[in-house]
């Protein structure tokens, strides 16, 4: 067997705040309304597009995940939206204007994927799907990133999956002083998320967390479920036969 190739890709992250019930709106129009687009004219696919459960953090929110062919095609990326007088590509500023009406604004982050972390191609390739993930936004000492993400490698990944979970995203926050990553752990169901964090105190579980206190490291985990067109979820990226009116979002 081929061993897979090392993640070189670059990813967006997005934090969305929706405005009032129209969170599915959003989600349709991300997926089915923008992604075919993006893929087009951007070479940028779609990692997932989730919302989050709200009594594990902010509501109503969306998350979602871009992926790109590395800094070049991040710089690629932006250079297309911003060399516009507008910052605003004219050819979606029907489709701005749609998403204004479900959105109020967010907060992105750039990432860099650890080369181990499979790209969403080989996730759905291997059949990876949640019906619930666990987003981790971890925060360390400056400079601390880098052996966090080792550790997360060698021994929290084994110490999290030994309950059911699969990891599916190790990242480093770019444009940070080494200080922020994120994870994403799919279940199967949400029976196993449950039993996991009932297991915090499990001894499986206490070299990780002893770990984890070492490096000074604090994280906060919400819940977050695939939107019906997420490329997990369906296993494949959304295309054009996706859409529907408007109308019927």
């Amino acid at each position: 067997m081929i061993p897979p190739m090392p993640n070189d890709k670059v990813y967006i992250h997005e934090f969305i705040d929706i405005r009032g019930h129209n969170r599915a709106k959003y989600m349709h129009h991300m997926t089915a309304n923008w992604v075919p687009v993006a893929i087009r004219e951007r070479n940028m696919r779609c990692f997932g597009v989730w919302g989050t459960v709200g009594s594990t953090g902010r509501w109503p929110e969306v998350v979602n995940l871009w992926e790109l062919e590395g800094w070049d095609g991040l710089a690629t990326n932006f250079e297309h939206e911003f060399s516009h007088a507008t910052l605003q590509d004219p050819s979606l500023a029907e489709w701005w204007a749609q998403a204004a009406q479900f959105r109020r604004g967010g907060f992105d982050r750039i990432l860099v994927p650890e080369p181990w972390t499979r790209t969403i191609d080989e996730l759905v390739a291997a059949g990876v799907r949640g019906a619930v993930y666990a987003h981790e936004l971890v925060t360390l000492p400056p400079g601390a990133g880098r052996d966090y993400l080792a550790a997360l490698r060698d021994e929290g990944k084994g110490a999290v999956e030994a309950f059911g979970l699969e990891l599916i995203g190790a990242f480093a926050v770019a444009m940070v002083h080494d200080s922020e990553c994120i994870a994403i752990w799919a279940s199967p169901d949400w029976q196993t998320w449950a039993r996991f964090e009932a297991a915090r105190d499990h001894e499986r579980l206490e070299g990780w967390h002893t770990t984890l206190r070492v490096l000074g490291a604090d994280w906060r985990r919400t819940l977050i479920v695939d939107s019906p067109l997420s490329p997990m979820r369906i296993g494949r990226q959304p295309v054009e036969s996706d859409r529907r009116p408007q109308d019927q979002i």
